[in-house]
Order: structure tokens, then sequence, then C-alpha cells
């Protein structure tokens, strides 16, 4: 919290403020910080180096950036040294945490996640997919999101895995498959009919000029020789009754 007007019930640990140095004492400092109370910065949290005399870092008329520490009645306790993002007690088992790959070894990667140490990911903790080596998936400075298997304050070490905190890939499967039954309903229905509508339709070749006279020739070819059976055939019997008739005047003409 940078807000050094905020009402001193609302600060909390770790909230950064900026104050001004009103007075030093040998045990620490004085500083405005635009509360109703002041707030005072003992002098073992000046800086992380040891310190002899306050005027050695700060002077009256100074301003300074200060954190919280605690919230008392008549005073805000401060320290100028920056805190860490998760102190020991804050480490739970289980808990997701942010950080940034700061080294790489063959047999695992270190993440900053703000504490006093970083945290271990052993290679069999980073990919669901077997990997031969860290550097395979990851590189120094890296963000990545990891889960709290095991915290030791006494031996201060912390084991991570970022695999524990990725989805399996047949979970990332389910919820795909998932959300597109859900798109199965009108609007599922809408996208396939619109799909359907859009998919071209299988039609007949449309005949050109030249195969429509070419079909008309071949259907006046198939009906000609019909007709011209029809008039052989008349020709025929035409042919046949004159031959008759002068036959029979050649007869009459004869007797």
């Amino acid at each position: 919290m940078d807000n050094p007007t905020a009402p001193e019930s609302a600060l909390k640990p770790k909230d950064h403020l900026t104050g001004k140095v009103i007075k030093t004492t040998i045990a620490g400092a004085i500083l405005d910080i635009g509360q109703k109370v002041p707030g005072v910065v003992h002098i073992s949290q000046l800086q992380k180096e040891p310190v002899n005399r306050v005027e050695d870092v700060v002077q009256p008329g100074q301003t300074v950036d200060v954190w919280v520490r605690r919230v008392r009645d008549d005073r805000i306790e401060l320290t100028m040294i920056e805190p860490l993002g998760l102190e020991w007690n804050e480490i739970k088992e289980n808990m997701i945490v942010r950080g940034k790959v700061a080294r790489l070894e063959t047999y695992g990667a270190f993440v900053d996640i703000g504490a006093e140490r970083p945290g271990l990911v052993h290679i069999s903790e980073i990919s669901h997919d077997y990997i031969k080596s860290p550097a395979e998936v990851l590189k120094e400075g890296d963000e990545v999101e990891a889960k709290v298997l095991e915290v030791n304050r006494k031996k201060k070490q912390i084991r991570l895995s970022i695999k524990a905190a990725t989805p399996k890939p047949e979970e990332i499967m389910a919820e795909v498959n998932k959300g597109e039954r859900k798109g199965k309903g009108r609007k599922g229905k809408k996208q396939a009919d619109e799909r359907q509508e859009e998919e071209p339709v299988e039609r007949e070749p449309e005949l050109t000029a030249f195969q429509i006279a070419f079909q008309k020739a071949q259907e006046r070819a198939n009906k000609k020789p019909t007709v011209k059976a029809k008039k052989d055939k008349s020709a025929a019997m035409s042919e046949r009754e004159e031959i008759f008739d002068r036959t029979l005047k050649n007869r009459i003409t004869d007797k």
C-alpha cells in the first residue's frame, strides 16, 4: 500500500509507505507517515548491515521508503529493509506460488518465489512429459507457477512442483470437449446448418450448347428411321398397286 494517508486501522504488515524523518534517537528514528500516530524505525531495521549510529543512515528531514511491521495503538513499527514476499511462516504445503527461474541444474530448477531461499523443482516435477534436462522446457528468467510440496523451516528448504500446478493434457482435452458439447444447443445447430449451407452441393454438370444440339440431333436421328420405314412401305404398296393395274389393262386390251 503506497498510501501514507490511509487510517492506521487499514494498514497491515508489508504495506509500503513513504515517511519523513522528524527525529533520530539512539534506538532509532521517528517518522511522519501521515498518520495520527508516529512511525518508528528501530536501529536494527535501518538496513541489513549492522548500524552503529542512526545518523549514519538517516537524517532529520530526509524522506525514506518504509514498510509496516506492526501496528500498535500508540505507534506504527516500521522497517527500511524491504520485506520478503513470503516469510517462512507464510509458506504452506499445497499453496500455489509464482516465481522466476533463478538457476538450472541437471537435476532440476531453482525458482525464486520471494522467500529467503529459492524453491527446488526436481526434474521429475517440471513437466507431465518425460524430459532429459530442465533446459528442454525452462530457461533462467522464466516466470512460472508452482505448488509447494514440502517446506522444511529448520533446513530452510522448499520443494516445489510445476507439474502439480499445471493441468494434465487429458484434463485440458476433456475441458475442450466439454465446451464443444455445451455448444451443441440451438447455437450449435445454427452453426452446423450454416456450415452445411456453405458446403458445395454436388449438381449435375450443365450441358453446353454443342452438347444440347448434339443430343437433339441424336433424338431426331433415332426418330427418322421409323418415319422413313413407313414411307418406304407405303411407296412399295403404291408401286405394287400400279403394276397390278397396268397388268390388268394390258390383259383387257389383248382380248
